[in-house]
């Protein structure tokens, strides 16, 4: 149970909100990962490299709200560029 001092509450809906919303701004940076993916999957250049994009915009967000940490951040898409990344020149090789 949460100690009943004023502040103790107030920090306490806070905590609850913000969770709330670093588990939706998370929830959508998943998706648009899966999306990058796959299209990666299905080896679409384009598609990829434009939803790269997006993901890199949300990332950004969500680390300037604090719901991921700045490492964390520059590790994913550091990774997801090489892939996208390693599709052009693979196409371009075969």
């Amino acid at each position: 149970m949460v100690a009943a001092h004023n502040s103790v509450l107030k920090r306490h809906r806070q905590s609850l909100r913000r969770r709330e919303r670093n588990k939706a701004i998370k929830s959508r940076i998943r998706t648009l990962v899966r999306k990058v993916r796959k299209s990666i999957e299905v080896r679409d250049h384009q598609a990829a490299a434009a939803q790269l994009q997006e993901v890199n915009r949300a990332v950004d967000k969500a680390v300037g709200k604090g719901a991921i940490k700045r490492n964390t951040a520059s590790r994913w898409l550091s990774r997801l560029a090489r892939s996208v990344s390693r599709l052009s020149t693979g196409s371009q090789a075969a």
